[in-house]
């Protein structure tokens, strides 16, 4: 990631200059040792979590396989590691994503599919979105039978502030083509991913 890319209205410097800003609102002072180096680190730090602005990732669905032997049942990507930021209040969501969908004629591969959660996590977020947004990447791009996405994650505005629970865990799924329309697959998915394990 670039300092100022075209597609940022706002420099390096002035990224910088906000979070001086919000250490001084913080109460503290920006020019003590320990925080002069701070605006960097956070700049920098945001250039790797919000990285998912600057990718497509439906990209990632574009190369696909045609031989796989006639394999026509369901695959099934479980625990899916993430990290993403709430929109309302800038505080981690950390979670993990379950991702399944039944081909016609193709695959991709594995990984593609960890990179597509990525992708839509390293962004500003709330569950609800990411989860649709992941299961209709899949869905447009693969053109597959069904596709099931599950997410259970834990957020941080509301473990950290507000009413401070933490443990907590939400869970959030989005069901299209053969995962909506028939119960069965709809079973075997959420069976696959331990969803009914608690």
């Amino acid at each position: 990631m670039s300092d100022a890319p075209p597609s940022r209205p706002v420099t390096r410097e002035q990224a910088e200059e906000a979070v001086r800003t919000l250490l001084l609102w913080a109460g503290e002072d920006p020019a003590r040792e320990g925080l002069l180096d701070t605006p960097k680190r956070v700049v920098k730090a945001y250039s790797d979590w919000f990285r998912g602005y600057d990718e497509d990732p439906a990209e990632y669905l574009r190369r696909t396989f045609e031989e796989v032997a006639g394999y026509d049942e369901m695959i099934v990507l479980r625990d899916i590691e993430f990290e993403s930021h709430c929109e309302h209040h800038m505080a981690p969501i950390i979670g993990r994503a379950h991702v399944g969908y039944v081909p016609t004629d193709r695959v991709v591969g594995i990984s593609k599919l960890a990179r597509v959660v990525d992708g839509f996590a390293r962004r500003f977020q709330v569950q609800e979105k990411l989860t649709a947004q992941i299961a209709h990447c899949i869905d447009d791009t693969l053109r597959p039978r069904g596709v099931g996405v599950v997410i259970d994650a834990s957020h941080e505005c509301m473990t950290t502030r507000g009413v401070h629970k933490r443990g907590v865990s939400m869970v959030t799924s989005q069901m299209l083509g053969s995962f909506r329309e028939d119960p069965r697959t709809r079973s075997e998915f959420l069976r696959f991913v331990g969803v009914d394990r608690r």
